[in-house]
């Protein structure tokens, strides 16, 4: 499922297609799941003719900004993706939006049709965005204010990274990589982490999400000390490149690599 990294790479590359083009023309599928409250005819006309002034995210959410509402909200699903495409290529089976420029043209894919499009008057202030928690690569809390949110939390430490609502855009890869980092086993109750564990916590969520964002999320170019690279699948035997042997539980319904020996 695409992640934080994931949807900031979407959102470049719709920010580099549409930022200050007129929407010429739109299509838009029949697909009452994916398009959301809106009928996809309604989508396409309150769409064309309008100016993409500007792109924004939280979380695992990104939008359009246009010169006037409502403006397109995205959700990519587990197999959602932007991509800019040539003005005469044919439009592929699972697109869901096509939206054409006079210099561009960007199509909203989604195979597997978990992703979501809406239309909002103000994203920022409308669910589902208003729900998100803190974003942590533009709005990266501090230790001491992280630790105050830690309190009273009794669940699992990985549930709450993935709690969108707590923090958005950690997923599940990103939240193993984080705890692997930080030296914290994901089934330490949030509440019980001593102030020096929510540093290491803090830091290794800003790292791993900053560094995923400055390669675009391109995972041949994540480090290759990370948990990512030898997580899928669940391999029995499976090590770091530390020689650290690897563990696959359940923690808050989603399958959970790390290392006992040195997440404590």
């Amino acid at each position: 499922m695409p992640e934080l990294p994931e949807v900031e790479a979407f959102r470049k590359i719709a920010d580099r297609v549409l930022t200050g083009q007129r929407i010429e023309n739109v299509w838009a599928a029949q697909d009452d799941i994916v398009i959301s409250d809106v009928a996809p005819r309604t989508l396409a006309t309150k769409l064309k003719g309008r100016e993409v002034i500007g792109t924004d995210r939280r979380g695992k959410q990104a939008w359009l900004i246009l010169d006037r509402p409502p403006h397109p909200v995205f959700h990519f699903g587990m197999t959602g993706h932007f991509e800019a495409i040539d003005q005469d290529s044919p439009r592929g089976k699972y697109i869901k939006l096509d939206l054409t420029t006079r210099d561009g043209r960007l199509v909203y894919d989604n195979r597997r049709r978990l992703g979501r499009i809406r239309l909002l008057d103000d994203p920022l202030t409308e669910p589902p965005i208003s729900k998100l928690g803190f974003d942590p690569l533009l709005e990266p809390i501090s230790s001491r204010a992280l630790a105050d949110r830690l309190v009273g939390r009794c669940g699992p430490i990985k549930a709450l990274l993935l709690d969108q609502s707590f923090i958005a855009g950690v997923g599940n890869w990103i939240a193993d990589d984080v705890l692997y980092a930080a030296g914290i086993a994901p089934r330490r109750q949030a509440q019980s982490l001593d102030y020096d564990e929510v540093k290491r916590l803090r830091s290794a969520i800003v790292g791993v999400i900053r560094k995923a964002v400055s390669v675009d999320a391109d995972s041949d170019r994540f480090p290759k000390g990370w948990l990512f690279h030898i997580r899928w699948g669940k391999p029995e035997g499976v090590e770091t490149r530390k020689g650290e042997k690897v563990v696959f539980d359940e923690v808050g319904g989603r399958t959970t690599a790390w290392v006992p020996d040195r997440q404590k």
